[in-house]
């Protein structure tokens, strides 16, 4: 969690105590239940805020009422920041919550409630994003509230008093009331959700719950391939992939100019806007899938037929934390062969498949590990090794099949060696922004 973020994520929610949580739903569920309920989104949202932190640098606190930090830390980790809402009804608890932030640093302070089954990382981080040009972003909520409100230091320091007084919170007037008051700032919306505060919206989360089983049941798989300038492969590629229900593909794209999001759209994938590194777009394409199982393939690799059942063989059994395939390259350049055989061993004997083998990881593993590191390069290397320590990495066969643009371009000696030196010196220390140049400008040279 980066002290030094300018952005920062306000969690409002309430300990779980039984008679003292989601009170108006007590009538329906019980006490116990109830509270069982508040327990449940929470973890889902700090779930959720967790997964912000592998796309968007950004420091979390939980804001919370009842109970105390050590029970606070006891239930959803050490890991955050931790503060009590304090007194007052609940616009002064908000505003006192802003103020807190930005006297800490923050330029960009976004607040949510805890009690929004569909409230995502995704959502989270188009929150922020929209707070780079606007000063006040709301979150909607089908009730005539919002879920989310975000500001800027300066729209804070402006409007902050008139935005959070006079307002009839409970109601469903309280978003139109806010918007009045925002008269003078530059405001978006993110999309509307429901929030579940009755008894007639625990359908929302039913549906919820459900939709979170039925991808572990049928171990459903989210292919995630992030781009950028590939319409030369990726309609290759996506046609490598059957349509399933039980199949998802989400093309992170980086900004391609060459037409690769239109050309991914057409060969039925999903596409999400996401900026380099690869790292930060394959955590992004990971928060936004629904599969139980995560692929991360890259743009000019085939996957072989049938790979969705070796995946899911190979997932069931408990010692696998996740896996990749075996590579063939897709050149018949002299001496590839070779590189294929020596990538492979090492890919068995070591437990470092690369990034081009189709790495599969189930999602919950993924998330507990962190995702990627938001590095420039090197991000599948580092993340096989953490993956490691966690169970056995399965090499699946048939192979995958990936570009060899590489090894044209540059030659077989010249890419294994440059290979083996980045990765020797990413063990020495040298910084991995200074590696991606070094990578990149030997990638392009000529001879």
């Amino acid at each position: 969690m980066p002290e030094a973020s300018r952005d920062k994520l306000l969690v409002f929610t309430r300990y779980p105590e039984p008679g003292n949580a989601k009170t108006r739903l007590i009538s329906a569920l019980g006490a116990e239940e109830a509270a069982n309920l508040q327990r449940q989104m929470t973890e889902h949202l700090v779930g959720e805020a967790r997964k912000l932190l592998a796309i968007h640098s950004a420091s979390i606190r939980i804001c919370f009422d009842g109970s105390d930090v050590q029970h606070l830390r006891a239930w959803l980790g050490a890991e955050w920041d931790y503060a009590p809402q304090g007194g007052g009804d609940l616009g002064r608890r908000m505003a006192a919550a802003f103020e807190s932030a930005f006297r800490d640093g923050a330029e960009r302070t976004v607040l949510v409630g805890s009690d929004i089954p569909d409230l995502t990382a995704p959502i989270l981080f188009q929150a922020f994003r929209e707070l780079e040009s606007s000063e006040l972003v709301l979150g909607p909520a089908e009730d005539g509230g919002y879920y989310l409100i975000g500001l800027q230091r300066s729209a804070f320091e402006r409007a902050g008093a008139r935005l959070f007084s006079s307002i009839p919170w409970g109601t469903g007037a309280v978003l139109d009331r806010t918007l009045n008051a925002a008269e003078g700032l530059s405001r978006s919306l993110t999309g509307r959700l429901a929030d579940v505060d009755r008894p007639e919206d625990l359908g929302s989360w039913e549906r919820h719950r459900r939709a979170e089983e039925d991808a572990s049941k049928h171990a459903r798989i989210s292919v995630i391939v992030p781009a950028l300038d590939e319409a030369g492969s990726i309609g290759r590629t996506l046609a490598s992939i059957p349509s399933s229900d039980d199949l998802e593909v989400i093309l992170v794209d980086g900004g391609s100019g060459d037409g690769t999001p239109e050309l991914a759209r057409t060969g039925g994938a999903r596409v999400v806007s996401g900026l380099p590194p690869r790292s930060r777009q394959m955590n992004l394409g990971a928060a936004h899938a629904r599969g139980h199982i995560l692929l991360f393939l890259h743009a000019d690799t085939l996957l072989p037929e049938g790979f969705s059942d070796r995946i899911r063989f190979a997932s069931a059994d408990p010692s696998v934390a996740g896996g990749a395939f075996s590579l063939r390259i897709d050149s018949h350049r002299a001496g590839i062969r070779a590189v294929e055989r020596v990538t492979n061993l090492r890919a068995r004997r070591l437990s470092l498949p690369y990034g081009d083998q189709a790495l599969f990881v189930p999602a919950r593993r993924f998330w507990e590990l962190g995702g990627f590191p938001l590095m420039p390069i090197m991000e599948d290397y580092v993340f096989v090794r953490r993956l490691a320590r966690t169970g056995r990495i399965a090499i699946v066969e048939p192979p995958v099949i990936t570009s060899g643009r590489r090894w044209e371009q540059l030659g077989i000696v010249r890419t294994t060696l440059v290979n083996q030196v980045i990765i020797l010196a990413y063990h020495l220390g040298v910084a991995p922004e200074v590696l991606r140049r070094w990578y990149s400008g030997r990638r392009h040279s000529k001879g």
